[in-house]
């Protein structure tokens, strides 16, 4: 067989597995509800892995080390500020947007949380937030097919389009058919295989170097990739960069509190107190990941050098991972290893995918419906959705104009303005208001969309910085200029007892919690 064909294999296989989940989840997904969120009964593993998974993306294999590989060790401030930003959220967001999701009238989408937690009554924050999350998350998509299409060039040296369709239409048909589910399981599936890869492919080639004395040094003193006289400054993380470069990759952290296909895992977990085990597990997962895809940009400044192998890429260097793979394995284990970026890109797509499609149909089509529609039909214009948008995102991506890291930091940004100051008042903060946050949420996504299309701006600094600030500030002002809400502060003391109650007693459910604490003040009422 020709190493082609043992890829294939691999990949084919890997594919079977993702459908055969699907179609595993489409037999538990009975209801609307479970289509979208599972019917809050997610495993805090699953949880933690999931939400890990769906977070990285093609660009934990392929832009981060690209861009590691390429800049080099001063890329490392976006790995810190998203390693700090994944365990405040998991510690802060979590456990609280676990209780008041269901406590604001059973919430099961980032927009009618907002609406419910504000009682909103002109649906003008629904629409606003299903807005943004349509319009990001279609850029978002279109950065996993992006990755898909040049996982096939650099794997089989095979035509982008054709690879993008294909990876396209698995996700599509697992996301289609199972749900929320299918999602969440897949992810775990993903996750492992992510993790494991990363793990493999740089302790490999390190032992392939013919010379691992050099491994620090050769990068400053010797020619590689994109830097013909080598790159002095490789390994120093300040010099050559300056402090709003510094603060703008950090930044990236306050990104997380907005991003609606990971906060959607908090929001699915049985009960609040299991968003401790679901940080363990995601924030370990991350870590390691991290490591090895910062080893894989070092040792590859030395690999490719000292084997006279060539990259695919030589723009934005984001293949070095899968050529590693390809070189250093027989072709089954290389396929194996490669359907890891496969993982990455479809974990992503598919709850972007996912949370799009509800948005449409949970945040809008029922606002604008003039009748109730039955769980049937909100169901299979759900799936509908998910081809529609995907189809989208295709057609974005057929003749893509920036980097992997490029599309992921511009649809970050607009998340982490728009969502990330709103969601964490809604859930700290008694007195914000709807106005309050619809004027919040739409500065923070007007700032950083404009503040990162202008040339004389986006070279400053990276837009989540200015676009977050006005956001927080235009939030804070407009409440404290409207008037206080009336229902919501009753709702936000249940929901954070509820909360304490849980995390004190983890082995109850829910609603065993909630029945206690009701008990708890109904006594105190009575005596």
């Amino acid at each position: 067989m020709t190493d082609n064909a043992w890829i294939i294999v691999a990949i084919v296989l890997y594919f079977g597995v993702m459908l055969s989940i699907g179609f595993y989840s489409w037999r538990r997904t009975k209801k609307y509800d479970d289509y979208v969120l599972g019917d809050r009964g997610l495993h805090p593993f699953v949880a933690g892995l999931s939400a890990g998974a769906s977070d990285m993306s093609g660009w934990l294999l392929m832009g981060l080390p690209g861009a590691l590989f390429a800049t080099g060790m001063s890329e490392l401030w976006i790995v810190i500020g998203l390693l700090i930003g994944t365990w405040a959220n998991w510690k802060w967001i979590a456990p609280r947007l676990r209780s008041y999701s269901e406590v604001a009238n059973n919430s099961i989408t980032l927009p009618s949380f907002f609406e419910n937690r504000l009682h909103d009554s002109s649906r003008l924050l629904r629409i606003i937030a299903a807005g943004i999350i349509i319009f990001f998350f279609t850029f978002y998509v279109s950065s996993g097919m992006v990755a898909g299409g040049r996982y096939f060039e650099s794997t089989f040296h095979g035509d982008y389009l054709t690879g993008m369709l294909i990876v396209g239409s698995i996700t599509v048909i697992y996301t289609f058919v199972g749900g929320f589910l299918a999602v969440s399981y897949t992810d775990v599936v993903q996750g492992l295989l992510m993790f494991a890869a990363l793990i493999i492919v740089p302790v490999m080639a390190f032992f392939a170097l013919d010379n691992v004395s050099e491994l620090f040094t050769f990068a400053t003193n010797n020619a590689y990739g994109p830097h013909p006289e080598g790159n002095p400054t490789y390994f120093n993380l300040v010099s050559g960069v300056s402090l709003a470069a510094i603060i703008g990759n950090l930044a990236w952290g306050l990104g997380y509190m907005g991003q609606p296909h990971i906060v959607t895992r908090f929001m699915a977990l049985r009960n609040p107190s299991e968003a401790k085990q679901g940080r363990v597990t995601g924030v370990f997962w991350v870590t390691l990941c991290y490591i090895g895809a910062i080893a894989t940009a070092i040792i590859s400044t030395v690999y490719f050098a000292q084997k006279g192998e060539t990259i695919t890429d030589t723009t934005s260097y984001e293949t070095i991972f899968l050529d590693l793979a390809r070189l250093l394995f027989h072709p089954l284990i290389a396929g194996v290893i490669l359907t890891a970026v496969l993982a990455a890109i479809m974990s992503t797509m598919s709850s972007q995918l996912l949370i799009t499609a509800s948005a449409l149909v949970e945040d809008l089509y029922r606002v604008f419906a003039k009748k109730q529609a039955p769980g049937r039909v909100l169901l299979l214009w759900s799936r509908v959705m998910v081809v529609v948008v995907a189809l989208v995102a295709i057609i974005l991506a057929v003749n893509p104009s920036d980097s992997i890291l490029s599309l992921v930091g511009f649809a970050w940004a607009g998340f982490g303005s728009a969502f990330g100051p709103v969601m964490i008042a809604a859930l700290y903060w008694k007195r914000l208001t709807a106005p309050g946050a619809i004027a919040g949420m739409t500065t923070g996504a007007v700032v950083s969309f404009v503040w990162g299309n202008l040339e004389a701006t986006s070279s400053m600094i990276y837009e989540i910085v200015p676009g977050f600030i006005a956001a927080t500030a235009a939030m804070i002002i407009v409440s404290l200029l409207t008037r206080a809400p009336e229902e919501a502060p009753a709702e936000f003391d249940e929901a954070l007892a509820i909360t304490e109650y849980s995390n004190a007693h983890p082995d109850l459910s829910f609603s065993q919690a909630r029945e206690a604490i009701h008990g708890t003040q109904e006594g105190s009422t009575a005596v």
